[in-house]
């Protein structure tokens, strides 16, 4: 029998099925860990195993967790980021005699 929780209902995402239930996850509990890079090891069928180290890649940033809270998504944060620049004026420095 499956355990579904009832409150989950109320969150309709088609992609996901009802047995799915993340109520009990905790946003953000990889992320100092992640921040330093992680290993994937890769187990073969002949026995062997390949191991491979990521770090983040170039343009990746992490934000930290009190500002996460604000932001849903990438797409949420570029919008705020593309709103606050349009508010910073663009004054081109004069060049110091």
């Amino acid at each position: 029998m499956l355990n579904i929780n009832p409150e989950s209902n109320n969150l309709i995402d088609e992609d996901m099925l009802p047995e799915y239930d993340f109520t009990e996850g905790v946003r953000g509990k990889h992320y100092q860990d992640y921040r330093q890079g992680h290993t994937v090891t890769i187990h073969q069928e002949d026995g062997t195993t390949i191991v491979q180290h990521y770090d983040l890649t170039e343009g990746s940033i992490i934000i930290d967790p009190d500002i996460r809270e604000y932001f849903p998504n990438a797409e949420a944060v570029n919008h705020a980021l593309r709103t606050l620049i349009n508010l910073v004026p663009r004054t081109i420095p004069s060049p110091k005699s």
